[in-house]
Protein backbone atom coordinates (compact mmCIF):
# COMPACT_ATOMS: atom_id res chain seq x y z
CA UNK A 1 0.00 0.00 0.00
CA UNK A 2 1.74 3.52 -0.90
CA UNK A 3 0.68 5.76 2.75
CA UNK A 4 1.37 9.30 2.40
CA UNK A 5 2.44 10.91 6.41
CA UNK A 6 1.96 14.60 6.64
CA UNK A 7 4.26 16.08 9.50
CA UNK A 8 6.30 12.72 8.81
CA UNK A 9 9.57 14.44 10.15
CA UNK A 10 8.29 14.80 13.36
CA UNK A 11 8.46 13.45 16.79
CA UNK A 12 5.09 10.76 16.03
CA UNK A 13 5.13 11.24 12.43
CA UNK A 14 8.54 10.12 11.91
CA UNK A 15 7.90 6.92 14.37
CA UNK A 16 4.66 6.22 12.78
CA UNK A 17 6.81 6.03 9.09
CA UNK A 18 9.36 4.15 10.54
CA UNK A 19 6.73 1.80 11.16
CA UNK A 20 4.96 1.75 7.84
CA UNK A 21 7.88 1.15 5.78
CA UNK A 22 8.88 -1.96 8.29
CA UNK A 23 5.80 -3.02 7.67
CA UNK A 24 6.07 -3.23 3.89
CA UNK A 25 4.30 -0.44 2.78
CA UNK A 26 5.89 2.63 0.10
CA UNK A 27 5.26 5.94 2.17
CA UNK A 28 5.54 9.49 1.30
CA UNK A 29 6.66 12.26 3.80
CA UNK A 30 5.27 15.66 3.18
CA UNK A 31 6.61 18.00 5.78
CA UNK A 32 7.47 21.94 5.80
CA UNK A 33 10.78 20.82 6.59
CA UNK A 34 13.83 21.58 4.35
CA UNK A 35 15.34 18.47 2.73
CA UNK A 36 18.68 17.67 4.28
CA UNK A 37 17.70 20.15 7.60
CA UNK A 38 18.08 19.01 11.34
CA UNK A 39 14.42 19.09 11.49
CA UNK A 40 13.92 16.80 8.56
CA UNK A 41 13.98 13.82 9.89
CA UNK A 42 13.26 11.49 6.87
CA UNK A 43 13.64 7.48 6.78
CA UNK A 44 15.66 7.00 3.55
CA UNK A 45 13.47 4.12 2.77
CA UNK A 46 10.67 6.53 1.97
CA UNK A 47 10.16 9.62 -0.93
CA UNK A 48 10.34 13.03 0.82
CA UNK A 49 8.10 15.77 -0.92
CA UNK A 50 8.53 19.65 1.06
CA UNK A 51 5.25 21.06 0.91
CA UNK A 52 3.23 22.91 3.26
CA UNK A 53 -0.75 21.75 4.47
CA UNK A 54 -1.95 24.88 3.61
CA UNK A 55 -0.48 24.51 0.15
CA UNK A 56 -3.94 22.48 -1.45
CA UNK A 57 -2.11 22.17 -5.00
CA UNK A 58 1.10 20.31 -3.59
CA UNK A 59 -0.95 18.40 -1.50
CA UNK A 60 -2.88 16.98 -4.17
CA UNK A 61 -0.01 16.11 -6.28
CA UNK A 62 1.77 14.68 -3.29
CA UNK A 63 -1.53 12.31 -2.49
CA UNK A 64 -1.87 11.14 -6.06
CA UNK A 65 -1.72 7.17 -6.23
CA UNK A 66 -1.84 7.38 -2.43
CA UNK A 67 -4.51 4.98 -0.66
CA UNK A 68 -4.14 6.32 3.07
CA UNK A 69 -3.03 9.47 4.13
CA UNK A 70 -2.34 10.01 7.74
CA UNK A 71 -2.58 13.92 8.70
CA UNK A 72 -0.16 14.46 11.68
CA UNK A 73 1.00 18.10 10.29
CA UNK A 74 -0.15 20.31 12.77
CA UNK A 75 1.12 22.92 16.14
CA UNK A 76 1.31 20.33 18.63
CA UNK A 77 2.71 23.23 21.92
CA UNK A 78 -0.34 24.18 23.36
CA UNK A 79 2.25 26.96 24.50
CA UNK A 80 2.77 28.00 20.89
CA UNK A 81 -1.18 28.15 20.22
CA UNK A 82 -2.05 30.31 22.95
CA UNK A 83 0.70 33.02 21.95
CA UNK A 84 -0.25 32.87 17.86
CA UNK A 85 -3.95 31.44 18.28
CA UNK A 86 -4.43 32.92 14.05
CA UNK A 87 -1.54 31.12 12.79
CA UNK A 88 -1.88 27.68 14.67
CA UNK A 89 -5.54 27.72 14.04
CA UNK A 90 -5.10 28.03 10.30
CA UNK A 91 -2.62 25.24 10.38
CA UNK A 92 -4.93 22.74 12.90
CA UNK A 93 -7.98 23.32 10.87
CA UNK A 94 -7.52 25.05 7.67
CA UNK A 95 -4.20 22.70 7.54
CA UNK A 96 -6.61 19.69 8.08
CA UNK A 97 -9.61 20.73 5.39
CA UNK A 98 -6.55 21.45 2.65
CA UNK A 99 -5.45 17.65 3.13
CA UNK A 100 -8.95 16.30 3.23
CA UNK A 101 -9.64 18.02 -0.24
CA UNK A 102 -6.73 16.85 -1.61
CA UNK A 103 -7.31 13.24 -0.14
CA UNK A 104 -11.19 14.11 -2.27
CA UNK A 105 -9.36 15.34 -5.78
CA UNK A 106 -6.88 12.89 -5.58
CA UNK A 107 -8.97 9.61 -5.13
CA UNK A 108 -7.14 8.39 -1.66
CA UNK A 109 -9.32 6.17 -0.15
CA UNK A 110 -8.72 7.07 3.60
CA UNK A 111 -8.01 9.98 6.06
CA UNK A 112 -6.31 9.29 9.26
CA UNK A 113 -6.39 12.33 11.49
CA UNK A 114 -4.16 12.62 14.77
CA UNK A 115 -6.13 13.94 17.40
CA UNK A 116 -5.66 13.55 21.24
CA UNK A 117 -7.24 12.45 24.68
CA UNK A 118 -7.47 16.29 25.19
CA UNK A 119 -11.08 16.82 23.88
CA UNK A 120 -11.84 14.71 26.77
CA UNK A 121 -11.33 17.86 28.52
CA UNK A 122 -14.81 18.91 27.29
CA UNK A 123 -16.52 15.79 27.30
CA UNK A 124 -20.14 16.24 29.03
CA UNK A 125 -20.25 14.07 31.88
CA UNK A 126 -22.85 13.69 34.48
CA UNK A 127 -22.72 15.35 38.11
CA UNK A 128 -20.52 13.01 40.26
CA UNK A 129 -19.41 10.70 37.44
CA UNK A 130 -15.68 12.37 37.32
CA UNK A 131 -14.42 8.39 37.72
CA UNK A 132 -16.21 7.11 34.69
CA UNK A 133 -14.38 6.07 32.12
CA UNK A 134 -15.47 7.82 28.94
CA UNK A 135 -15.36 6.44 25.41
CA UNK A 136 -15.35 7.57 22.09
CA UNK A 137 -19.47 8.20 21.85
CA UNK A 138 -19.37 10.59 24.66
CA UNK A 139 -20.99 14.06 23.74
CA UNK A 140 -19.33 17.37 24.08
CA UNK A 141 -19.90 20.30 25.95
CA UNK A 142 -18.52 23.41 23.44
CA UNK A 143 -18.47 25.56 26.48
CA UNK A 144 -15.87 23.73 28.29
CA UNK A 145 -13.54 23.65 25.32
CA UNK A 146 -11.60 25.29 27.45
CA UNK A 147 -8.19 25.49 25.21
CA UNK A 148 -8.18 26.95 21.57
CA UNK A 149 -5.47 23.77 21.09
CA UNK A 150 -8.80 21.33 22.74
CA UNK A 151 -11.03 23.62 20.22
CA UNK A 152 -9.02 22.77 16.65
CA UNK A 153 -8.96 19.23 17.34
CA UNK A 154 -12.33 19.02 17.81
CA UNK A 155 -12.75 21.05 14.88
CA UNK A 156 -10.77 19.05 12.50
CA UNK A 157 -12.83 15.93 14.03
CA UNK A 158 -16.12 17.77 12.81
CA UNK A 159 -14.32 18.35 9.12
CA UNK A 160 -14.09 14.82 8.76
CA UNK A 161 -17.26 13.98 9.36
CA UNK A 162 -18.21 16.71 7.24
CA UNK A 163 -15.78 15.12 4.34
CA UNK A 164 -17.80 11.78 4.96
CA UNK A 165 -21.27 12.94 5.03
CA UNK A 166 -20.80 15.26 1.51
CA UNK A 167 -18.62 13.44 -0.03
CA UNK A 168 -18.48 9.67 1.24
CA UNK A 169 -15.09 10.29 2.10
CA UNK A 170 -13.36 7.66 4.51
CA UNK A 171 -11.63 8.41 8.10
CA UNK A 172 -10.39 6.93 11.08
CA UNK A 173 -9.92 9.42 13.68
CA UNK A 174 -7.02 8.59 16.13
CA UNK A 175 -7.01 10.09 19.24
CA UNK A 176 -4.09 10.05 21.16
CA UNK A 177 -3.10 9.25 24.86
CA UNK A 178 0.30 11.63 25.99
CA UNK A 179 3.19 10.80 24.10
CA UNK A 180 6.53 10.22 25.06
CA UNK A 181 9.77 8.33 23.88
CA UNK A 182 12.78 9.26 21.36
CA UNK A 183 12.47 12.11 19.19
CA UNK A 184 10.09 14.09 21.57
CA UNK A 185 10.00 18.05 21.62
CA UNK A 186 12.15 19.51 24.00
CA UNK A 187 9.59 21.35 25.89
CA UNK A 188 7.38 18.37 26.46
CA UNK A 189 7.29 17.45 30.67
CA UNK A 190 9.46 13.93 30.34
CA UNK A 191 12.11 15.84 28.26
CA UNK A 192 12.48 18.71 30.64
CA UNK A 193 12.51 16.77 33.44
CA UNK A 194 15.64 14.64 31.93
CA UNK A 195 17.42 17.42 30.64
CA UNK A 196 17.45 19.22 34.37
CA UNK A 197 18.38 15.77 35.86
CA UNK A 198 21.07 15.35 33.71
CA UNK A 199 22.20 18.98 34.08
CA UNK A 200 22.00 19.00 37.71
CA UNK A 201 19.59 21.63 37.79
CA UNK A 202 16.06 21.45 40.19
CA UNK A 203 13.00 20.31 38.11
CA UNK A 204 10.29 22.44 38.19
CA UNK A 205 6.26 21.32 38.65
CA UNK A 206 3.84 23.32 37.63
CA UNK A 207 0.71 23.41 40.20
CA UNK A 208 0.55 20.23 42.73
CA UNK A 209 1.92 17.78 39.94
CA UNK A 210 -1.01 15.49 41.43
CA UNK A 211 -2.78 16.03 37.48
CA UNK A 212 -2.06 12.36 35.65
CA UNK A 213 -1.87 11.32 31.56
CA UNK A 214 -2.17 8.32 30.68
CA UNK A 215 1.46 7.54 29.15
CA UNK A 216 1.55 6.20 25.87
CA UNK A 217 5.50 5.15 24.28
CA UNK A 218 5.76 6.79 21.12
CA UNK A 219 6.42 3.37 18.96
CA UNK A 220 3.15 1.95 20.71
CA UNK A 221 1.20 4.44 18.85
CA UNK A 222 3.16 4.09 15.74
CA UNK A 223 2.44 0.22 15.59
CA UNK A 224 -1.61 1.73 16.39
CA UNK A 225 -1.41 3.23 12.85
CA UNK A 226 -0.13 0.21 10.99
CA UNK A 227 -3.03 -1.65 12.47
CA UNK A 228 -5.84 1.08 11.82
CA UNK A 229 -5.19 0.59 7.98
CA UNK A 230 -7.80 -2.55 8.69
CA UNK A 231 -10.80 -2.66 7.50
CA UNK A 232 -12.25 -2.44 11.04
CA UNK A 233 -11.04 0.92 11.60
CA UNK A 234 -12.93 2.25 8.63
CA UNK A 235 -15.02 5.24 9.58
CA UNK A 236 -14.65 5.11 13.16
CA UNK A 237 -13.23 7.11 15.72
CA UNK A 238 -10.59 5.46 18.27
CA UNK A 239 -8.74 6.17 21.68
CA UNK A 240 -5.11 5.37 21.92
CA UNK A 241 -4.93 5.27 25.91
CA UNK A 242 -2.39 4.15 27.89
CA UNK A 243 -3.75 1.83 30.61
CA UNK A 244 -2.34 3.20 33.53
CA UNK A 245 -2.84 6.80 34.75
CA UNK A 246 0.59 8.47 36.28
CA UNK A 247 1.03 12.16 37.87
CA UNK A 248 3.53 14.62 37.03
CA UNK A 249 5.01 14.19 40.39
CA UNK A 250 5.28 10.15 39.68
CA UNK A 251 7.46 11.11 36.06
CA UNK A 252 9.46 13.43 38.67
CA UNK A 253 9.94 10.36 41.08
CA UNK A 254 10.53 7.73 37.56
CA UNK A 255 14.00 10.70 36.50
CA UNK A 256 14.99 10.31 39.74
CA UNK A 257 14.67 6.98 40.64
CA UNK A 258 16.76 6.49 37.23
CA UNK A 259 18.81 9.27 37.21
CA UNK A 260 19.53 10.12 40.63
CA UNK A 261 17.88 12.65 43.49
CA UNK A 262 16.16 15.67 42.09
CA UNK A 263 15.35 18.85 43.55
CA UNK A 264 11.62 20.17 42.99
CA UNK A 265 9.89 23.63 42.57
CA UNK A 266 6.44 24.45 42.19
CA UNK A 267 5.38 26.98 39.71
CA UNK A 268 1.92 28.28 39.32
CA UNK A 269 -0.42 25.96 37.17
CA UNK A 270 -0.69 26.36 33.34
CA UNK A 271 -3.93 27.82 32.21
CA UNK A 272 -6.43 25.33 30.73
CA UNK A 273 -4.28 22.13 31.26
CA UNK A 274 -5.32 18.83 30.73
CA UNK A 275 -6.03 17.75 34.01
CA UNK A 276 -6.49 14.27 32.80
CA UNK A 277 -9.81 12.21 32.88
CA UNK A 278 -10.38 8.25 32.62
CA UNK A 279 -10.63 7.33 29.03
CA UNK A 280 -11.10 3.81 27.67
CA UNK A 281 -8.74 2.14 25.25
CA UNK A 282 -11.31 -0.90 25.01
CA UNK A 283 -12.24 0.28 20.96
CA UNK A 284 -8.48 -0.11 20.51
CA UNK A 285 -8.25 -3.45 21.80
CA UNK A 286 -11.73 -4.64 20.11
CA UNK A 287 -10.97 -3.21 16.39
CA UNK A 288 -6.86 -3.28 16.60
CA UNK A 289 -5.91 -6.00 18.81
CA UNK A 290 -3.71 -3.11 20.37
CA UNK A 291 -2.80 -1.63 23.72
CA UNK A 292 0.41 -0.49 24.99
CA UNK A 293 2.96 -2.37 25.60
CA UNK A 294 6.05 -0.60 26.76
CA UNK A 295 5.74 -0.15 30.92
CA UNK A 296 6.28 3.80 31.84
CA UNK A 297 9.53 3.86 33.63
CA UNK A 298 10.99 1.45 30.68
CA UNK A 299 9.88 3.50 28.38
CA UNK A 300 11.61 7.19 30.22
CA UNK A 301 14.52 4.82 30.44
CA UNK A 302 14.70 4.15 26.42
CA UNK A 303 14.70 8.00 25.91
CA UNK A 304 17.23 8.50 28.61
CA UNK A 305 19.32 6.27 26.64
CA UNK A 306 18.38 8.41 22.85
CA UNK A 307 18.76 11.44 24.38
CA UNK A 308 22.27 10.61 25.93
CA UNK A 309 23.10 9.07 22.16
CA UNK A 310 22.18 12.87 21.13
CA UNK A 311 24.59 14.57 23.04
CA UNK A 312 27.47 12.39 21.99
Amino acid sequence: MRAVVTGGCGFIGSHVVDRLLSAGHEVTVVDSAPAGSAAARTNPAATYVQADVLDARGLTAALDGAETVFHLAAAANVDQVAADPVRTTRLNVEGTVCVLEAARRSGCARVVLASTVWVYGAAHSEPGASDVELTEDVPFDLRRTGHLYVAGKLASELAVHSYHDLYGQHYTILRYGIPYGPRMRDELVIARFVRAALAGDPITIAGDGGQTRNWVYVEDLAEAHVRALSPAAQDQTIALEGDTAVSIREVADTVGELLGPLTIEHVPARAADYSGRPISNAKAKRLLEWSPSTRFADGVSRYIDWYRSTQA
